[in-house]
């Protein structure tokens, strides 16, 4: 990297500027901020300008001088958010009644980044959806108000020119991008009691039910989280809800769903039981990776069909962050986890590295793909606070711990224009590093006083799992391979006993397929295995047949039965 790139840093003394990678200094040009109060600071999405709120002003910096642009009293903003292109700025601050003021005043405040000038003042009382959101050339701007959506164009606040108000609104997001003057709208629409609540898609500006380009259904869906692929086309909506009635999860039901503007709709359909905790679009635009199920949780890439493509295995991980390239792709289990992570080539397919980040809170790439940054922010964590830069081959480069004293809010990269860097070439090449300087805990596993003498007993509490990682180097235990043989070759003489008087295999119906087993374990693995997909075959065919419109991949799964039905001739010749 021949320049380093600039890392903002939000603490209880202050705000400050340092470099990364290759100086790993202080950024002479900015001052730094000497202050307690400091709120909330933020980057432009283009690194134009930097914000930060010190007690009650607002600073916006130019970033290719570091001066201030302009210094606002009297906000006492707590969220910032930039417009697209950086050219506005939006901060929130608590809506507060007093006897003095029982009107209230506004408190959502539109600054023009250039000059600092104050251009709207509006209402929203609550946290939640405060932000405004703007097409990705700025032309329009959308609000949520109370369960309707307002639409102005051109920054003429003051005239609505559209508005959504058929129905009730959760919440919403706008396509990422425009293809001219292309925009969608992707509205998570409640359900009346009993009924099932909608995602639905509108092309701007046909806002009518019946113009609708594409619904998704779904019944338990308190809350939804949006993610829209790169070019706008495509979206995933995780649905949550805060409690699962059955009681198979502390954490509620989730589900995820597949929409596009082409009208697609799909579930996608995840091979194992638990919770979803995290989703993401690679930045190539072409795939999204999921990590799901209870622990240890599996992580799958799907295409853009929502079918599996790869499996990454699975482990202690609930973390996916690609790099701004789309070609290298981390895996991390952090909060409750011990912090462990993977890096893939996300090209093909490969395992370049690990490395061991306990205690992180937070992590962010570099905007050349090349580095990423792991920290432990307060108040998540008030003790062992700082950050470390890693390269994305796993070795720890740089490392900066914080005081006892003083308590580490935030870091992050300054962004970069699209284009400032190109994708970086993976290599094999090892990269010099240090030694963490914090303590690392001990992985010896603790034996009680009475079985210090004793001779140790292999166990692991999921050799019965097949959750390990492809290219790692560990494997199944002696000791695992010879329990799991028992057992399949228990089954494998129960299930002969069972199929002695087996008939011949009849010609398969839709959903009444016989088969007959081989006597090779092996075989008899993938008969069964392909018995049970043409069983959910025969019942879409028969929901078919009743007039239920299938999903797009319920059809594709139909379309295999005839490949299923010779693989299975084949195998039981």
């Amino acid at each position: 990297m021949a320049t380093s790139i600039p890392i903002a840093v939000r603490s209880s003394i202050g705000v400050s500027m340092g470099l990364g990678p290759p100086d790993y200094k202080n950024l002479d040009a900015f001052t730094p901020v000497i202050s307690k109060t400091c709120r909330t600071m933020l980057f432009s999405p283009d690194g134009r300008y930097f914000a930060y709120v010190n007690g009650q002003r607002l600073h916006i910096v130019k970033t290719d001088n570091w001066k201030d642009v302009a210094v606002n009293e009297g906000v006492k903003a707590y969220y910032l958010a930039f417009s697209p292109l950086g050219t506005y700025l939006m901060s929130w601050e608590p809506f507060t009644v007093s006897n003095a003021n029982p009107q209230a005043s506004p408190n959502l405040h539109i600054y023009k980044c250039e000059t600092g000038e104050l251009v709207k003042s509006l209402i929203h009382k609550k946290q939640s959806n405060w932000e405004p959101q703007w097409s990705a050339d700025e032309r329009v701007f959308s609000r949520l108000i109370g369960s309707d959506i307002t639409f102005c164009e051109d920054f003429n606040l003051d005239k609505v020119v559209y508005r959504i108000n058929s129905c009730k609104i959760a919440s919403y997001t706008l396509s990422p991008s425009a293809t001219g003057s292309v925009y969608y709208v992707l509205c998570h629409i409640l359900g009346l009691p009993g009924q099932p609540s909608f995602g639905r898609l509108f092309k701007y500006p046909n806002f009518e039910n019946q113009q609708a380009v594409a619904n998704k259904s779904f019944f338990q869906a308190d809350k939804v989280e949006y993610y829209w692929n790169p070019n706008g086309t495509s979206a995933l909506l995780l649905t949550n809800t805060e409690v699962d009635k059955t009681g198979g999860s502390y954490y509620g039901k989730q589900g995820l769903h597949f929409i596009s503007t082409s009208g697609e709709v799909a579930i996608v359909t995840l091979s194992k039981e638990g919770p979803i905790y995290s989703v993401a679009w690679s930045p190539k635009g072409h795939e999204f990776c999921v990590v799901y199920g209870f622990m240890p949780a599996r992580a799958t890439l799907y295409n853009t069909k929502c079918e599996s493509v790869f499996e990454l295995g699975g482990g202690p991980q609930n973390s996916i962050y690609y790099n701004p390239f789309g070609n290298i792709l981390l895996i991390g289990g952090f909060g409750n986890l011990r912090g462990q992570i993977q890096l893939w080539d996300a090209n093909s397919r490969k395992l370049i590295g690990t490395c061991e980040a306990p205690d992180s809170t937070l992590l962010h790439w570099s905007p050349d793909g090349v580095y990423f940054l792991t920290a432990t922010t307060s108040p998540r964590l008030r003790i062992g606070n700082g950050y470390k830069i890693w390269h994305y081959s796993g070795t720890l480069i740089f490392e900066r711990p914080w005081s006892q004293q003083d308590e580490l809010y935030d870091v992050f990269w300054k962004p970069v224009p699209k284009d400032t860097f190109k994708e970086p070439k993976i290599s094999s090449e090892k990269v010099d590093g240090i030694q963490p300087a914090q303590p690392q805990a001990s992985k010896q596993v603790y034996r009680p006083p009475s079985a210090r003498n004793r001779p140790t007993v292999a166990f692991n509490l999921h050799d019965d799992t097949d959750d390990l990682r492809p290219g790692s180097a560990k494997g199944p235990s002696k000791q695992a391979l010879k329990q799991r043989k028992k057992r399949e070759n228990r089954k494998a003489r129960k299930q002969d006993e069972k199929d002695e008087d087996e008939v011949e295999p009849i010609p398969v119906s839709d959903n009444n397929v016989k088969v007959s087993l081989t006597g090779d374990t092996e075989k008899d693995k993938k008969i069964k295995n392909i018995k049970k997909k043409l069983d959910a075959i025969g019942k879409l065919k028969q929901q078919q047949s009743q007039g239920k419109t299938l999903e797009v991949n319920q059809v594709a799964k139909i379309k295999m039965e005839k490949e299923l039905l010779d693989e299975l001739s084949k195998l039981q010749l």
